[in-house]
């Protein structure tokens, strides 16, 4: 096949690919394929059927990851991954994640087609439970291929929906929790070459930029809480002077006031950084128009790309907690913190993504990623990462998620000479 007649085949593969997962998973407004549930198994089976549609190498894990290998030429040689999870939130949007296998799929495709081996076998990953909306763990699925997962996750982790464990659901989709609970893994560090995660941007630089595709320098690391509490005392809305007041609510807004100047000094410094206050609430069972309410609670969301900017975050909170003792008699408790390690992409993976957009005619943004993704896992593990962003209207975790096949199709030529560059 010639190379044009190629990579229009593979392109084809990819967009019916993520038609037929989003006819099978529509879930008004949106799609939604739960982590270990029925949309998920579905986006597995459809990229199964592509991949043997095409003579790779299938093989599925005890915990649900789906390898679909491309022989190299030396196969002892640590393979190529590129791929993403295939799960949605709850009424998302069709190409969060799925993007990502499609692009591995189209990539595999293209060789296939051009009966092309590379130096290494290629594999197209498409991982598990990424989306930590239906289990309390971040990265899930790429965790426990590497065998990162505590050992008493799979009895403890209760998904969202329905309560029941994750060991129950993984035995529904006819899966060995055991597999984890021993500690077992399916990925090695030292068997991968690379690992390239294709994305649709979450957020709107792209579209501001006017460029179809971005390459991500970093990941960024999270700093959460998600049960904050500010805790003062009830009072009488208008027999309570200000002096006797533990006003939570005022405590908590000068709090996320304070939040909202630190971080414009750390923008202003050149900081990358981002805060969000996701939920801010008083319980209206307790709280009323002439009650001066005595607890707020709320949640945190920090993130940079620069771990130092994180340890200032957390320093600033503990002294915002103190100032809030002092000043109103209000305790701030931001209860357990999750951190996340920031994570920087491999600069060889980020210069071949860039001389192959050269290459292709295709311009590029360098920019940093704000959600976190699986490829933290593979960074994190020491396996040299790199993340490519395809432009994407209306915003990611929604139904509005709006991917053109044009911009799918430039990032995949970026892809496609880059995994060759990568070797």
């Amino acid at each position: 096949m010639n190379p044009v007649d190629a990579e229009a085949a593979a392109l084809a593969l990819a967009a019916g690919y993520l038609d037929a997962i989003r006819a099978g998973s529509l879930d008004d407004p949106g799609v939604t394929r739960a982590s270990y549930g029925e949309g998920e198994r579905l986006a597995h089976r459809l990229a199964r059927e592509a991949a043997e549609s095409l003579g790779l190498e299938v093989a599925v894990d005890p915990i649900g990851t789906l390898s679909m290998t491309l022989p190299g030429e030396d196969r002892a040689l640590p393979a190529g991954i590129i791929g993403s999870h295939a799960d949605s939130v709850p009424h998302g949007g069709n190409f969060d994640g799925a993007a990502g296998v499609a692009m591995g799929l189209a990539v595999a495709a293209r060789l296939r087609h051009l009966d092309r081996r590379l130096a290494r076998d290629l594999t197209v990953l498409a991982i598990r439970a990424e989306e930590m909306v239906w289990f309390p763990a971040n990265y899930l699925g790429s965790r426990a291929a590497f065998g990162l997962l505590p050992p008493a996750a799979p009895d403890t982790l209760r998904r969202s929906d329905s309560g029941r464990t994750l060991a129950e659901h993984m035995a529904e989709e006819g899966f060995d929790p055991d597999f984890i609970r021993q500690g077992r893994a399916s990925l090695h560090p030292a068997r991968i070459a690379w690992f390239l995660e294709p994305h649709i941007e979450q957020g709107p630089l792209l579209v501001e930029a006017g460029v179809p595709a971005g390459i991500v320098t970093g990941i960024r690391g999270s700093l959460r809480h998600r049960n904050c509490r500010a805790i003062g005392q009830d009072a009488h809305a208008g027999g309570a002077p200000r002096r006797h007041r533990r006003d939570a609510v005022i405590a908590a807004s000068r709090l996320v006031a304070g939040l909202d100047a630190f971080w414009t000094a750390e923008e202003a410094a050149g900081t990358d950084l981002v805060c969000t206050i996701g939920e801010f609430f008083t319980d209206p069972t307790r709280h009323a128009p002439t009650r001066v309410p005595g607890e707020v609670r709320f949640t945190l969301d920090i993130r940079s790309a620069e771990p130092a900017a994180l340890l200032r975050a957390e320093a600033w909170l503990a002294g915002a907690a103190a100032s809030a003792l002092a000043r109103q008699r209000v305790e701030i408790d931001y209860g357990p913190a999750l951190h996340v390690p920031p994570a920087a992409m491999d600069a060889g993976l980020r210069a071949a993504l860039a001389a192959a957009a050269a290459e292709a005619g295709i311009p590029t943004l360098q920019i940093a990623s704000g959600g976190g993704h699986d490829c933290v896992t593979f960074a994190g593990q020491g396996v040299p990462s790199a993340m490519l962003f395809i432009r994407n209207e209306g915003g990611s975790h929604n139904p509005d998620e709006a991917m053109a096949m044009a911009d799918f199709a430039a990032a995949f030529r970026i892809a496609a000479g880059a995994v060759e560059r990568f070797g």
